[in-house]
């Protein structure tokens, strides 16, 4: 008896890297001792079914101290022998399993421009329930590879991500370019909505490392272009000056090389768009003029924008001619005109004055007179 007593089960060292180890024999001698290290659970399994647990210590196989092994003994051997498999589980956290793939499909809120995203990265994981994992997981077998478990975990966190992170930034309108400032909320909704799947398999995410979500090269290209397109638009004023502006910068640069590369139609579209750029330059700083000289014309009283040529204050020539000498005042359009001048020189009217009669009381008026000098009536010109 004291002889059985000195064997010893243990995970051997060069297996401890194991989440799951499954002792070689399924016939364990009686008093044999089970050495369970701290961060280990071992399991009695029978027939697929958990018939014992043994936590951290040192544990003398007798159905005496472990009633649940009663069952199993083996009364071939004598009774001194238990026929049952012996499971090592690790109960620590285990670091390093990598993940990573295509997620969506998804639409950038800034842009408008439809991409698909990835996510890579890296997570810990560690047995929160041994009897669940062995049970509903790896079954009653020597799982001499993590990645078995791994691989799986890896698949349930690519499809929490597929529907939380589409989710979130659909929500949120986060632009795609600066999702990684959102990684840390990324990254605590993952590991929570992953938990919730995982936890019927014993098995929980602790913490994930490395975390990374991007597009491939070329949507990544295209969507920096597209937004900065989009930026210098609005900066400019609109597409087409924008457009107008690099177009006339080609053309620019194509012609300091010697022309290579820049033929006729781009020339006259860079030119075409560029004019037309001008031309909205040129209506704009005429809008400006006209507002100046509408206000300097009600500071000093006088009428603006009533029988004037192009909105011009009375009195004044059209714009861009040189203020004449002091003549007949133009009776249509109050432009002056120079001493001697038959016709007027802004609307084109003869200025023979011409002797005309109040219709009220007969006085004569001089020409250009709106009132009677006699009566006060209005004399309709």
């Amino acid at each position: 008896m004291a002889l059985l007593g000195r064997e010893f089960i243990a995970v051997p060292d060069d297996r401890k890297g194991q989440i799951v180890f499954k002792w070689p024999d399924i016939t364990i001698r009686r008093f044999t001792r089970a050495i369970v290290n701290a961060d280990e659970m071992a399991m009695f399994v029978n027939t697929g079914q958990v018939v014992q647990t043994l936590g951290p210590g040192r544990h003398q196989i007798d159905a005496n101290e472990l009633p649940g092994l009663g069952a199993v003994i083996d009364t071939i051997t004598g009774g001194n022998a238990y026929r049952a498999e012996l499971y090592f589980v690790g109960t620590r956290e285990y670091t390093g399993f990598k993940f990573g793939g295509r997620v969506d499909d998804v639409q950038d809120p800034r842009t408008g421009l439809v991409v698909t995203l990835r996510v890579f990265g890296d997570y810990a994981l560690r047995v929160a329930d041994p009897v669940r994992l062995v049970t509903n997981l790896t079954s009653t077998v020597d799982v001499t590879d993590n990645e078995r478990i791994a691989g799986w975990v890896s698949d349930q966190v690519l499809k929490v991500l597929r529907t939380h992170v589409t989710t979130q930034i659909i929500r949120n309108g986060w632009p795609i370019l600066g999702l990684m400032a959102y990684s840390a909320e990324i990254e605590q909704n993952t590991i929570e909505a992953a938990n919730g799947q995982l936890v019927a398999y014993g098995v929980q995410l602790t913490r994930m490392g490395n975390f990374d979500v991007n597009l491939s090269p070329e949507d990544e290209k295209q969507l920096k272009q597209l937004a900065k397109d989009t930026s210098y638009s609005q900066l400019a004023g609109g597409f087409q000056n924008y457009a107008a502006g690099e177009m006339a910068l080609g053309a620019g640069q194509g012609m300091a090389q010697g022309g290579a590369g820049v033929d006729g139609a781009f020339l006259g579209a860079g030119f075409g768009l560029a004019s037309a750029f001008g031309a909205q330059q040129a209506q704009a700083q005429q809008a400006q003029q006209a507002q100046a000289a509408q206000q300097a014309a009600q500071q000093h009283g006088v009428p603006y924008g009533q029988g004037g040529q192009g909105g011009q204050p009375q009195g004044t020539p059209p714009q861009g001619q040189p203020q004449q000498a002091s003549g007949m005042v133009c009776a249509s359009c109050q432009a002056p005109n120079p001493a001697g001048a038959k016709f007027c020189m802004g609307c084109g009217q003869r200025l023979t004055p011409t002797v005309q009669h109040c219709t009220e009381c007969g006085t004569e008026l001089p020409a250009g007179a709106r009132f009677c000098s006699g009566c006060g009536t209005q004399t309709g010109i």
